[in-house]
Formats: C-alpha cells, sequence, structure tokens
C-alpha cells in the first residue's frame, strides 16, 4: 500500500470492514467532507445512525489514535460535550486489510456562527470546561506545537512541489523566509503546554438546541499538546475592533471556569502564520491523492501562489502589530 493512500478503499472493502466488527448497514454509504481521513455516515439494521471513519494510512501510529480516543472519553465522563468513538468490547479503533477504522454515533446540528456573540459565550464556557479537565494530565503520545520544527518541515515540503510558476518562486521563498524570520522570535512568549483539541474552527462546531443550546465538538483528529490560545484564536474574524469585542466574549465566559493567561494572546499572530504555512505545505504534501487534485484543482494555479504571496505580506503586517489586549 502506497504511503498515504486510499487507492484500496472501495465500497466493498469498506462495508466488509463495518460487519468484521459485527454492524450490519441497512443504507447506502454517505461521504462526509473530509479529505485527510474517509468518513462514510450510514444507518444499521436497528436504525442507528452511525459515521465510519478511516484513518489516513501512516500518518499516526495506533497509540496516537488510542490517545486520541482515551482524550475523547475522558472529556464525556466529566461531562464535556465531544462526540467520541464507540467502543465495542474495549475497543474503539479496528483494522481491516491494513485499513485502521473507528465508528462515532452520527450527531446533528446547526453550523456555528462566528458572528454571534451569544454563541461565543456559549463556546468560551466550553472551551473553559474543557482546558480544566484537559490540564489535569499530559499527552504521552500525541505531538506538541514546535514553530520551528513545523516551519522548517513546511518549508522543506514546499521546496519540492513543481506547483509554483517559476516567476514567483524567488518572491515565494523570500517572501516566506521573511514570515518565518519575524515569526519565531514572538514564539518566545512562555507557556503552560495543555492538551488541546488542536482544530478548534466553526467547521468543528455543532450547534444544537435543546432545552438549553450547547455548542458540541466534533474531529479531535488533530489533537495535540500546545498554548490554550490555540483553541481560542480560529473564532476570531474581521477588523481589530471586531477581534477583540469577540475575544473578550470568549475570555470572559471561559475565565468562569478556567483562568486563561493574557500573555497567550501576543501567540495569535504566530498561530495564524503557523496555519497559513501549515495548509500550503499540506496540500502539497497531499497532491498525489485523487481527492486533493479534485477538490482544490486551484492549488495548481499561478493565482493561488500570487495571493499566497499577498496573504504573506498582509501577514507580515499583522506580524508587526501590537498583539491583541484586553482591558483587564
Amino acid at each position: 500500500m502506497s504511503k498515504f493512500s486510499f487507492a484500496e478503499l472501495n465500497p466493498d472493502l469498506i462495508l466488509d470492514a463495518i460487519e468484521s466488527i459485527g454492524v450490519y448497514p441497512e443504507s447506502g454509504l454517505l461521504a462526509l467532507n473530509s479529505y485527510e481521513n474517509r468518513v462514510y455516515q450510514f444507518k444499521d439494521e436497528q436504525q442507528k445512525r452511525y459515521v465510519v471513519k478511516f484513518y489516513r494510512p501512516e500518518r499516526w501510529s495506533n497509540a496516537q489514535i488510542d490517545e486520541e480516543h482515551s482524550f475523547s472519553h475522558e472529556l464525556n465522563q466529566q461531562g464535556i460535550p465531544v462526540v467520541a468513538p464507540v467502543t465495542f468490547e474495549g475497543t474503539s479503533l479496528f483494522e481491516h486489510q491494513g485499513y485502521r477504522f473507528t465508528l462515532f454515533p452520527s450527531v446533528g446540528g446547526r453550523m456555528f456562527e462566528l458572528d454571534n456573540l451569544d454563541q461565543l459565550e456559549i463556546l468560551g464556557r466550553l472551551l473553559g470546561r474543557f482546558h480544566r479537565v484537559s490540564q489535569s494530565q499530559s499527552f504521552q503520545h500525541r505531538n506538541s506545537i514546535n514553530f520551528e520544527q513545523e516551519f522548517m518541515n513546511a518549508r522543506a515540503e514546499l521546496l519540492t512541489t513543481e506547483l509554483i510558476p517559476d516567476y514567483l518562486k524567488n518572491t515565494f521563498f523570500h517572501d516566506l523566509d521573511m514570515l518565518i524570520e519575524r515569526t519565531l522570535p514572538l514564539c518566545e512568549t512562555q507557556y503552560d503546554a495543555i492538551r488541546l483539541h488542536g482544530d478548534c474552527h466553526a467547521g468543528n462546531i455543532l450547534w444544537q438546541s435543546h432545552e438549553e443550546e450547547e455548542a458540541q465538538l466534533v474531529d479531535l483528529d488533530d489533537c495535540l499538546a500546545g498554548p490554550a490560545v490555540q483553541d481560542i484564536w480560529m473564532m476570531l474574524n474581521g477588523d481589530r475592533q471586531q477581534q477583540l469585542l469577540q475575544l473578550d466574549t470568549i475570555v470572559s465566559a471561559y475565565e468562569e471556569f478556567q483562568p486563561f493567561d493574557h500573555r497567550q494572546l501576543a501567540l495569535i499572530e504566530p498561530l495564524r502564520a503557523r496555519r497559513m504555512v501549515n495548509y500550503m505545505a499540506w496540500l502539497s504534501k497531499r497532491w498525489s491523492d485523487p481527492a486533493f487534485t479534485r477538490n482544490f484543482s486551484w492549488f495548481a494555479t499561478d493565482k493561488y501562489w500570487e495571493e499566497q504571496v499577498l496573504a504573506i505580506k498582509e501577514q507580515l503586517s499583522a506580524l508587526a502589530e501590537p498583539p491583541l489586549k484586553l482591558g483587564y
């Protein structure tokens, strides 16, 4: 099996894998929006709805996946609304013909609204509760945020791509190097690394309305250790004043359950730069996967790389601005 490949993951294999653990799909498989892994929704013969996730080969070790699952269950046991995997006879990670997979309950909900301050307040309380539990122990197998190593790995990957047009290469790598050079000194803020969701953006939050409205977190596939602000900053959007209002709403609610180290606000723009560079490298690394060439075709266009040069320059300007600061 080629590295990172899903080439042999056909519908018959998927159904055989699910049935191998005693679950028998009645409906067809509905492919959900996931590119890193392969994710399908189905209904079994008892009319119970599930989501099955097949992990990308060679990305995580079994120990790392098991730790993700244990973290989800630990959060659930403490009353934190996180979608955790289904366990069969004490096991939640299974393997069939070289592919590792997990079943989750299918959970519905509305998209989270980033411009809704009421929802941001509820999310702030949820993250405060989440981090109060997560700080109680440390990961043993999952990754930790390492700005320098991640930047170097991403740069090395981007040097291998043939998609950057020749007329832009010098400018792109000059600006990329300047971004890395300007970002790294700003990452020296001291912080306590805690267990994080890691990829806490609007797409990984489901808004549910019961007796009380609440947010539910999904997809801990990228959970890792790092500063608490990593699970907050992607909620911020708009101009500086809008971001300050959003940040104040989230942090005020967060601090009802968990102290927040305001020094970490200086890491917001470095974390944004990290995500920007890692995203380009991720697309480059996965480009041999037909799902990526089909769904991210713009990655191979000159226009995309011209836009990235502009985005890097804009991020350099953002790094030069004073960090966001709350007035308390």
